[in-house]
C-alpha cells in the first residue's frame, strides 16, 4: 500500500498504488433538488450504450428513488455495513472550519474501503473492502420507486402534520447516478490484471476489455457498483463518459468538448459537466470561473457521494433542502448544513451559476456576469433577499461565446386566440 492524499477527507489515506494524476479531470454536479426522476438519462444511455445481448441488466446511468431503493438494491447501506463491521463505531468526521483547502470538510477519522481490507483475512487479491451482488440485486431498478418515508419506526403510514422546510417528515428524494471516475477507483485498485486504467487526458476511468478475464474484483470492490459483468462476454464493462464527445471528436461536437449522452437529455436541468485542472498532487487548481470549480470549491454547495469510502469520487451533488439531516450528512459528510443554507439562500454570483445549468450541450470552461437591474426585494426566512436580473455569458474550451441568460426568463403571453389551442 501506497500513502495518497485524498482532500475530499482532509487525509493521506492507503491505496494499492502510488498517485498518479491526469491532465484535467471530467467531473460533474447534479442539483438534486430539481431531478424529477423522468429517467431521460437513464434511457439516452441504454440506448446508446447498452442496448444489445447481455447488457439487459445493465444501467450504466439510473436514478434511484432514497432512502428504499437502490441499483443494486441496498448497495449503499451493504457498502456502509462492511466499514462499520471493520471499524465499529469508529467512522466518524472532525469538523472542520472549512477554510483548509486541502479539508474543506474536515477529517475523515474512520477506515475507507481501501483501509478497512488491510485488517481483515481476505485474500491478497481482495485489495478493497467490497462484495458481489447477487442476479436478484441487479433486477427491478426501479425497485421503491416513489416511496416515502414515514413516522420512525412506523410501518406503512405517512406523518400526519405534512410538510413544512426546513426538512419534511414525510420524505423522499432522487438520486441520479452514473460512475463517478474516481480519483482513486476501487475497480482499478482491486483489478489483478490491471485492465481497468484513467485516461492521462481527462481521468476517465474505462476498462480495457482484451485484458479483461471477468474475475469480478472490480465489481465487488466499487463501491458504487458501477462496474458491471456481461455474462455472454465473460468480460466487465463500466460508464466510459462518453469519451468521444467529452474530448470533441463526435461528430456532433464541432470538434468542442462536448457533454455526455446523460447529461444532453436532462429535461429536469439537473445536470453540469466539466473538465477541471489539476494541481501535480491531484488537488483542484484553481480556476475561479470554471462553474464546477465554482460550486465545489467556492460556493461549497456540491459535494461528493459518500466521501468516506475513499475513492474520491469526481461527482458532485447539491443536497435535497427537505430531507433530514442525518441522512443526507451520512450520504453526503458534514459539509451538508452549510451546503443547503448556501443553495437555499444563494447569493448574487450562486443564483447567474444556477441558470447554466443544461443551456447547452457544450461543455462550459468558462463564465462572466454581466450585472443587470434589481428586480426584487424582500424577505425569507427572516433574511434579507434581493434579485438582479443579471446575464450570465457562458464560453467555451477556446474562449468563445457558447451562449448568455438571464437571471428572470422571458414570460410568452400566449394571445386569447389561441389560449386553449395545443
Amino acid at each position: 500500500m501506497s500513502d495518497v492524499y485524498n482532500w475530499q477527507l482532509g487525509r493521506p489515506m492507503s491505496y494499492p498504488y502510488e498517485a498518479a494524476y491526469p491532465r484535467q479531470q471530467f467531473a460533474f454536479v447534479f442539483n438534486i433538488n430539481r431531478c424529477i426522476a423522468c429517467q431521460s438519462c437513464t434511457m439516452a444511455c441504454k440506448s446508446t450504450w447498452t442496448f444489445s445481448k447481455g447488457q439487459e441488466h445493465m444501467w450504466w446511468a439510473n436514478v434511484e428513488t432514497k432512502p428504499y431503493g437502490g441499483y443494486p438494491h441496498n448497495w449503499d447501506a451493504k457498502a456502509l455495513q462492511l466499514l462499520e463491521e471493520a471499524n465499529p463505531g469508529g467512522q466518524t468526521w472532525t469538523k472542520g472550519d472549512g477554510k483548509d483547502p486541502g479539508a474543506p470538510y474536515g477529517k475523515f477519522d474512520g477506515k475507507t474501503v481501501f483501509e478497512a481490507a488491510e485488517n481483515l483475512l481476505v485474500p491478497d487479491s481482495s485489495r478493497v473492502v467490497g462484495y458481489l451482488p447477487t442476479d436478484e440485486e441487479w433486477n427491478s431498478p426501479n425497485i421503491w420507486e416513489d416511496n416515502p418515508v414515514g413516522p420512525r419506526g412506523v410501518r406503512n403510514e405517512l406523518d400526519k402534520e405534512g410538510v413544512q422546510l426546513p426538512t419534511h417528515k414525510t420524505w423522499f428524494f432522487y438520486l441520479a447516478r452514473i460512475c463517478n471516475h474516481c480519483s482513486y477507483p476501487a475497480c482499478l485498485a482491486a483489478c489483478p490484471r490491471k485492465a481497468i486504467y484513467k485516461r492521462p487526458e481527462d481521468g476517465i476511468v474505462l476498462v480495457n476489455q482484451a485484458d479483461c478475464r471477468g474475475y469480478r474484483k472490480c465489481v465487488e470492490a466499487c463501491p458504487y457498483k458501477k462496474v458491471m459483468y456481461r455474462g455472454n462476454t465473460r468480460v466487465s464493462e463500466k460508464c466510459i463518459a462518453c469519451y468521444p464527445r467529452v474530448e470533441g471528436t463526435d461528430p456532433e461536437s464541432g470538434g468542442q468538448p462536448m457533454e455526455t449522452r446523460c447529461m444532453a437529455a436532462c429535461i429536469g436541468q439537473i445536470r453540469m459537466q466539466g473538465l477541471v485542472k489539476l494541481k501535480e498532487n491531484g488537488a483542484w487548481a484553481e480556476d475561479r470561473y470554471n462553474p464546477l470549480y465554482y460550486l465545489v470549491h467556492v460556493a461549497k454547495v456540491a459535494l461528493p457521494l459518500y466521501p468516506q469510502f475513499g475513492t474520491q469520487p469526481n461527482g458532485y451533488y447539491i443536497p435535497p433542502r427537505w430531507v433530514p439531516r442525518p441522512y443526507l450528512r451520512q450520504m453526503f459528510g458534514p459539509g451538508v448544513d452549510a451546503a443547503i443554507e448556501r443553495y437555499s439562500l444563494p447569493d448574487r454570483e450562486l443564483l447567474a451559476v444556477l441558470q447554466l445549468f443544461r443551456r447547452s450541450n457544450l461543455i462550459i470552461f468558462r463564465y462572466e456576469i454581466k450585472e443587470g437591474p434589481k428586480v426584487y426585494e424582500g424577505t425569507l426566512n427572516g433574511k434579507a433577499v434581493t434579485l438582479y436580473n443579471d446575464t450570465i455569458i457562458a464560453y467555451n474550451r477556446d474562449s468563445k461565446e457558447i451562449f448568455r441568460t438571464t437571471i428572470e426568463e422571458p414570460v410568452h403571453v400566449r394571445p386569447a386566440q389561441h389560449a386553449n389551442s395545443i
